[in-house]
């Protein structure tokens, strides 16, 4: 497992947030992504999911995506040696596990690969609690909006509510993130829990369609957020 927790001395200057983009389909616009300077691009390994991209995309076709792009496998209660062979195949950077994986389950996949453990949240879930079992497992946290099934919800939850919270390691920002969302997510980044930001996370509010991005508004949100 990597060290990821975030540390940073006061000296140093101020990191930029990173952008994912989730949802990923077309090999063209993964590149275009690259150019803008997005930094890290999610491919939905979960068939039910409408941006499932496995007949779309295939291992070769995500191989030839060049750029200095990151990877990222999403996953959600996939069985550990068919997930392995897919992190292989598709050679990503790093997996998302957005489903009921244990802390067993992210420590032994961390072995090998950047780990990424979603919770889904509502307004007033103790974060401190239900994350602890995993802070020594995983590399990361992502935070997004809980919701009927294991996909989006598009909704945003309360951010406040991770400011309340002893966050112990990087994390992703998502959920419902919308492209008027850059002054907010300024604002949120100057919080107590903005300094443990490791990317800000953007899918369906981008989107012409399920896995097809407006890449217009992509472009605009990434000179929002990291324009100085």
């Amino acid at each position: 497992m990597n060290d990821t927790t975030g540390n940073q001395d006061a000296t140093e200057p101020k990191r930029k947030t990173r952008i994912k983009v989730c949802g990923m389909t077309l090999p063209e616009q993964v590149n275009a992504l690259d150019e803008m300077g997005v930094d890290l691009a999610g491919f939905i390994f979960y068939p039910r999911s409408p941006r499932y991209m496995a007949d779309k995309l295939s291992p070769d076709k995500i191989k030839k995506i060049g750029g200095r792009i990151a990877k990222v496998g999403v996953f959600v209660n996939a069985q550990y040696d068919e997930m392995m062979r897919t992190v292989e195949e598709y050679r990503l950077d790093m997996v998302q596990l957005h489903g009921d994986e244990t802390p067993f389950y992210c420590e032994k996949v961390a072995n090998y690969v950047s780990v990424i453990k979603a919770f889904r949240l509502t307004d007033d879930d103790p974060i401190d609690w239900i994350t602890r079992p995993f802070h020594d497992t995983c590399d990361m946290y992502m935070f997004d909006t809980m919701g009927a099934g294991y996909g989006g919800t598009g909704k945003k939850f309360d951010w406040d509510v991770l400011n309340q919270a002893t966050m112990q390691k990087l994390f992703f920002l998502s959920g419902g993130i919308e492209p008027g969302d850059g002054e907010k997510l300024k604002t949120f980044e100057t919080g107590e829990a903005g300094t443990k930001l490791f990317a800000i996370d953007i899918n369906s509010r981008f989107e012409v369609s399920p896995g097809v991005k407006d890449m217009t508004k992509v472009r605009e949100f990434v000179q929002q957020v990291k324009g100085d």
